[in-house]
């Protein structure tokens, strides 16, 4: 009887076994360590995963629940199969996209009578877990507490944030990098020729190998998914050439942009890169790399981001990294965020470009940014004082008995339309929060405000 929980297409065991019509990605998940590209932190002789995987091919050791956290396309299912393999485990796959809670109970009480039986162990794969609710992941507790079953779980969400803290700290946490273009490329040359991939059937440009590699940008899987198609467009090609003309079809540039039409961008709009790409985003922008900046905008723009948050983030980059160096950013910013709403895509991609070009190469100051958290540091800490007599409301009945606004000087009675009077409570008379730097328009502004504290200094 076919067990259950047995992946179709698997063994004994359960573990998948690919077919010669699964796509090739699949045909080419690497059987045993020395087929792994990449991850050589992971890998060197006593590193994390060689040390899991060498001690669960002991067995009388139980391999430690694990939980593998990296990008798409790095290795997170190769590793789980590996696992289960050297330890001739039962291997049980659930993917948190379809499972639910009641999937879970099934494959642990499954597991817990093939225990209670002589049976082997289970590892139970959950691939996605950061899609399992709190309610899910704590369904897992118990099999992972009691060592019902070896859980291997990948996510590629940071798992400090998508996975709950009881079944981290049961865990152990593997954390995977994206593939060097060497290793892409090396995955490439080898499903060219092996057997389970394309067998030598067509043969690829190294031009076409570098694009591919950069179409990848280091995804294992998009890298032979590509591939695959790329080897359908060539093999196509080459059936309609004449017969006499006809040799192993050639995957070149112009096969790559027959086979995709345009690479897709990675940017998980919930997830890690929509993180990362924002940051370098705002970074480059402070930083005065126009070109830098726009490329971050354009990432953000393909990849669908919403252009009303990346307005906003061009409105907050103007005040906090340009401020007072050239105030005109800020206005700039603000009618591109109203424009952006108003317009909508395509066309909003127009208006995003000029303020990120007016924000990145304005001079830039974070005085006034400064000056604020000082202030807020100052009125958290207690320093906050009594308002000083003279500046209180005086315009209620009774406020003139009690001397409010007595000895108020009018700032425009007075020469350059200063008063020279105290302004700051007695606790803090003196602190200093606006220091402009002398860059833009604050090297004019620094000069009169020194002339302007001249003044108040002789009240």
């Amino acid at each position: 009887m076919v067990d259950l929980f047995e992946v179709a297409g698997s063994d004994e065991s359960g573990r998948p076994v690919a077919g010669p019509s699964a796509p090739l990605a699949v045909r080419m998940r690497p059987r045993t360590l020395d087929e792994v590209s990449g991850q050589e932190h992971l890998l060197a002789p006593g590193a994390p995963l060689t040390r899991l995987i060498q001690g669960a091919a002991d067995a009388t050791s139980r391999p430690s629940s694990i939980i593998l956290y990296g990008p798409p396309g790095t290795g997170k299912t190769t590793f789980a199969y590996l696992i289960a393999q050297a330890s001739e485990r039962r291997f049980v796959e659930l993917s948190a996209v379809t499972a639910g809670v009641k999937d879970v109970r099934l494959v642990i009480e499954d597991a817990r009578r093939r225990l209670a039986t002589g049976g082997a162990d289970t590892v139970l794969f959950i691939d996605e877990v950061h899609r399992f609710s709190k309610t899910q992941q704590d369904a897992l507790l118990p099999s992972v507490e009691n060592g019902w079953v070896t859980l291997v779980a990948a996510t590629t969400e940071n798992p400090s944030f998508s996975v709950i803290s009881p079944l981290l700290s049961r865990s152990l946490l593997v954390t995977l990098h994206s593939l060097e273009d060497e290793d892409i490329s090396t995955l490439v040359e080898r499903a060219i020729s092996d057997d389970r991939g394309l067998a030598d059937t067509v043969s690829i440009s190294e031009e076409a190998v570098e694009q591919l590699v950069r179409f990848a940008a280091g995804d294992a899987r998009r890298a032979l998914t590509i591939l695959e198609a790329a080897a359908g467009a060539a093999q196509a090609d080459s059936q309609t050439a004449a017969p006499s003309t006809r040799d192993t079809p050639i995957i070149d540039i112009r096969t790559l942009e027959t086979a995709i039409d345009v690479a897709a961008v990675r940017y998980d709009r919930d997830g890690d890169q929509h993180y990362d790409v924002i940051s370098a985003f705002i970074k480059s922008m402070r930083g005065s790399d126009v070109d830098a900046a726009l490329h971050y905008l354009a990432r953000m723009i393909v990849a669908g981001e919403d252009p009303r948050f990346i307005a906003r983030r061009i409105v907050i980059a103007a005040s906090e990294d340009v401020g007072m160096a050239d105030p005109s950013a800020l206005q700039t910013a603000v009618a591109a965020s109203q424009a952006v709403a108003l317009i909508g895509m395509p066309e909003a991609r127009i208006i995003l470009a000029e303020a990120v070009v007016h924000v990145a190469t304005a001079p830039k100051s974070n005085a006034s940014y400064l000056g604020i958290d000082a202030a807020i540091a100052d009125v958290r800490k207690g320093g906050i004082g009594l308002v000083p007599p003279h500046l209180r409301d005086a315009h209620y009945s009774g406020a003139k008995k009690l001397g409010h606004g007595q000895g108020y000087k009018y700032a425009h009675d007075e020469p350059h339309g200063v008063a020279a009077q105290q302004y700051l409570p007695d606790a803090l008379k003196g602190r200093r929060y606006y220091d402009p730097t002398d860059r833009g328009f604050e090297r004019a502004l620094g000069e009169r405000l020194e002339r302007i504290r001249d003044i108040l200094r002789d009240e």
